[in-house]
């Protein structure tokens, strides 16, 4: 069940978003919204209000190297936006220092 959330999105924007009870993690590009819902409620121990989920395609790209052209493709993502119940929270980064 755990292994359904990847891992945090860290970036200014979705961080701003922790003071309205909502964190970003990239998710199983299978994973269903009740499993993510239970996953982060098994992983964090708080109560789920609402999850919205969002899948990213691939971007493909082109390099020019000495043997010729590099095709590839970055992998699908998936991307759920779980926002929880009044006075629950996730302590993702710690905001304080140990001196």
């Amino acid at each position: 069940m755990i292994s359904i959330i990847r891992k945090p999105i860290l970036t200014e924007k979705g961080m701003s978003r922790n003071g309205d009870r909502e964190y970003h993690f990239y998710v199983e590009p299978s994973a269903n919204k009740i499993q993510i819902k239970q996953a982060v409620k098994e992983m964090f121990d708080v109560e789920v209000e609402d999850v919205r989920t969002a899948n990213v395609k691939g971007k493909r790209s082109v390099k020019h190297t000495k043997k010729g052209l590099m095709r590839g493709k970055t992998a699908l993502r998936k991307k759920a936006f779980v926002k929880l119940k009044e006075g629950h929270e996730i302590d993702l980064v710690s905001g304080t220092t140990n001196d």
